[in-house]
């Protein structure tokens, strides 16, 4: 046995099994990935990896599973899963993950078939049956991936404590008290419905301050561009960024003149780009058709826009807002009569759901020297309605 002191669970236990996994090359990548990636650029503390996410969700995993009175073999089954959960992240995580044609989750599900972790698997589990706790495919699989999952309730907590943002602190021993299985699904006992309100709070509150925050949204934007450029120039392959850390990347974009060189030296230094026009995703007719434009459209009117102003295309960002999906809404509550979806019984649920487009814009962003000549002669409605 083996302990890890984790910030916020405290003593972590792994057994010699999870101590070898975590010893490999793929694990031990993850101390190379920051958790939120350019996050503290804007909150200094926010330096957490996807290294101890995983070791805490991996601890959650296996404290839900005894809470559940799962046999021992599952429970080390989700605790291996949870481990591995976010194996495929490529460097700076969800921030790169909107320039790459293939979700973590699919390399993730790669690695695990295939690479020095996939013996280790083998000697306790099949692959294909971490793939499919992995994808929340069977009932147990909903701890990791579902409605209300141990991943969410690791990374709320601690995005909270790393950033200092009261925000996202969750009741995560409620949670883990009031979740049950009916027939093969993760359910919530009545007691809990507060315990899940507040997560949907903490995720709600969260995007504005800390995953969304406007300067966020900005560093975010100009790396995209940056990485977009880097593959789209063959300096590096989107395959190789299974095995980059975010160092390596930062490295290949500074030895690498032009626009690699330029952004991320300016995002080293923080010289960060200005907000020139913003829209409301609340005053269009129909928001969610918006957020769901496709990204060879966004670039189309970048470009449109440059040529308008007389401006290189890569001094223009057009950012969508992401805006949380909250699956937390249609967990099933086990009241007397039958099940009913959170969303029924809650009206807080109700009222974050009329008001989840109020504090998010679409927004422009360009240079300081770009940021006058823009504001003045251009219109985002002209561009969406």
């Amino acid at each position: 046995m083996g302990f890890i002191r984790d910030s916020i669970h405290g003593d972590l236990e792994l057994t010699p099994y999870e101590l070898r996994i975590l010893d490999t090359k793929e694990m031990q990548r993850l101390r190379r990935i920051k958790q939120l990636g350019f996050t503290n650029l804007i909150y200094p503390g926010a330096n957490h990896t996807r290294f101890e996410h995983s070791i805490g969700t991996m601890y959650l995993a296996g404290k839900l599973g005894n809470n559940l009175k799962l046999n021992e073999d599952t429970i080390e089954l989700l605790r291996t899963t949870a481990l591995l959960h976010d194996i495929g992240h490529a460097p700076f995580s969800h921030v790169s993950e909107r320039v790459l044609k293939t979700k973590h989750e699919e390399i993730s599900k790669q690695i695990i078939k295939n690479s020095t972790i996939t013996d280790i698997i083998k000697e306790k589990f099949t692959t294909k049956e971490i793939i499919k706790t992995l994808s929340g495919q069977t009932s147990y699989g909903q701890i990791i991936s579902g409605e209300l999952d141990v991943d969410r309730m690791d990374y709320l907590k601690r995005d909270s404590h790393y950033t200092g943002v009261a925000y996202g602190v969750i009741d995560i021993e409620r949670l883990m008290y009031t979740l049950e299985l009916t027939d093969n699904n993760l359910t919530l006992k009545p007691k809990g419905v507060q315990a899940a309100e507040s997560t949907l709070l903490a995720r709600y509150f969260m995007y504005p301050s800390v995953y969304q925050h406007h300067t966020t949204r900005i560093v975010n934007s100009m790396f995209r561009v940056c990485l977009k450029t880097l593959l789209e120039e063959n300096i590096i392959k989107e395959k190789e960024l299974t095995y980059f850390d975010e160092v390596e990347l930062i490295h290949t974009a500074q030895q690498t003149p032009g626009t690699p060189q330029q952004i991320i030296n300016d995002i080293q230094d923080r010289k960060l780009y200005k907000k020139a026009k913003t829209l409301n995703i609340s005053e269009l007719e129909n928001p969610e058709k918006t957020l769901n434009t496709p990204q060879s459209e966004i670039e189309k009117i970048q470009i449109e826009i440059a040529e308008k102003m007389k401006i290189k295309p890569k001094e223009i960002i057009l950012d969508l807002p992401e805006v949380p999906t909250l699956k937390e809404m249609s967990i099933n509550v086990t009241t007397k009569q039958e099940l009913q979806p959170l969303s029924k019984i809650s009206n807080i649920v109700n009222t974050l759901r009329q008001t989840q487009y109020n504090n998010t814009e679409l927004a422009l962003y360009t240079s300081k020297q770009n940021k006058e000549k823009i504001q003045n002669k251009i219109e985002l409605t002209d561009y969406f309605q």
